[in-house]
């Protein structure tokens, strides 16, 4: 009888081990592979649509572009005094 009640326990184990803790590993890797590889896949995508939309510029050195002067006015800077 203690023979025959270790066995059930033994496989109750085994089934909780199976079904609360592998089972559920696996899907929440498969999903996570499936959202890197998704956002791999988006970024690979906004490269390649940079890199598209770079080749329509000039290919000479850039020249940063002309800021306009802003009036600031009275601004004066502020130092700390201690």
């Amino acid at each position: 009888m203690l023979k025959f009640l270790f066995s059930i326990f033994i496989a109750w184990l085994l089934y909780k081990l199976v079904f609360d803790l592998l089972i559920p590993g696996y899907k929440v890797t498969k999903q996570v592979r499936r959202q890197m590889s998704d956002m791999q896949e988006h970024m690979r995508q906004q490269y390649e649509s940079q890199q598209g939309a770079q080749q329509g510029q000039p290919q000479g050195p850039s020249s940063p572009p002309e800021s306009k002067k802003v009036d600031k006015g009275d601004y004066l800077d502020f130092e700390e005094i201690k």
